[in-house]
């Protein structure tokens, strides 16, 4: 059974750092788009970023320029690294597979990340 877990959650100061990983078993990690996302209190899901197979990555404008996606096939990992953090980016940060066919999404359990002083 697929299963993505994610780590490196916590508590953070406005402009602190944070690294994320998430590791993947029971999937064929290097055929899968990797992706990020965060859900705040009250709101939507929404996408942070994503790296494709071939390593083309994609963010959105809220965090273009602080966060960084990765991957390592070997380790069957995806990473966000997440500088200069705000306020705003306190959410609950989830990891996401997709394969090639229709509906084949993976879900982690999501990990907390708050930013406050």
């Amino acid at each position: 059974q697929v299963h993505l877990a994610e780590t490196g959650g916590g508590l953070v100061q406005p402009w602190g750092s944070l690294r994320l990983s998430c590791a993947a078993s029971c999937i064929i990690f290097s055929i899968y788009d990797m992706g990020w996302y965060r859900q705040a209190p009250g709101k939507q899901r929404e996408l942070v970023a994503q790296i494709t197979t071939g390593g083309t990555t994609n963010y959105a404008d809220s965090v273009k320029g602080r966060f960084t996606i990765s991957r390592d096939n070997a380790k069957n990992t995806v990473y966000l690294q997440m500088n200069s953090l705000k306020v705003e980016d306190t959410a609950v940060y989830y990891c996401n597979a997709a394969g090639a066919f229709v509906g084949e999404v993976y879900w982690g359990q999501g990990t907390q990340v708050t930013v406050s002083s």
